[in-house]
């Protein structure tokens, strides 16, 4: 069976030092194999060619079959790297803390360790309504996934 581990050493030697980093590899019995792909400035159908067509080479299916699929994280997948908080920086975010409290708010910063949250108050509060920052650590966080807009 091919393993993660191989698979993983031959993504981050092609993707080394560009803006394209992987998010996640899954490999299932009978070698079905899922990458998702992330980029500081996005991800394009190109740069999952490119790592489709490097990684068809690299693996050797006369020695062992596999099914192979690269694509972008897309916004309908958690969120799992800090690298991808902080291209999200000015962005909504909905988020599940680990104690379960749900979580919606634009990113003001990212950094290592965590985020910098500001929640905008409810619509309904009539008086005073008040903007929160709040400061999350990516332990404390579940999930996280983008807040698709198609306003202007």
């Amino acid at each position: 069976m091919i393993t993660e581990a191989k698979v993983i050493k031959l993504i981050d030697e092609h993707l080394e030092g560009g803006d394209i980093f992987m998010v996640d590899v899954v490999v299932k019995p009978g070698n079905l194999i899922s990458v998702y792909l992330d980029g500081d400035h996005g991800v394009n159908i190109d740069d999952c060619r490119s790592l489709n067509h490097f990684l068809n080479e690299s693996l050797d299916r006369e020695t062992e079959d596999f099914d192979l699929t690269v694509s972008s994280a897309g916004a309908d997948r958690p969120l799992k790297l800090p690298r991808q908080y902080k291209k999200n920086i000015g962005k909504s975010l909905d988020v599940v803390t680990k104690t379960g409290e749900k979580i919606s708010g634009l990113v003001l910063t990212a950094n290592e360790t965590g985020i910098d949250f500001e929640i905008s108050p409810l619509k309904k509060q009539k008086k005073d309504p008040e903007v929160k920052i709040v400061s999350l650590k990516f332990s404390d966080i579940k999930t996280a996934k983008e807040v698709i807009t198609f306003k202007q």
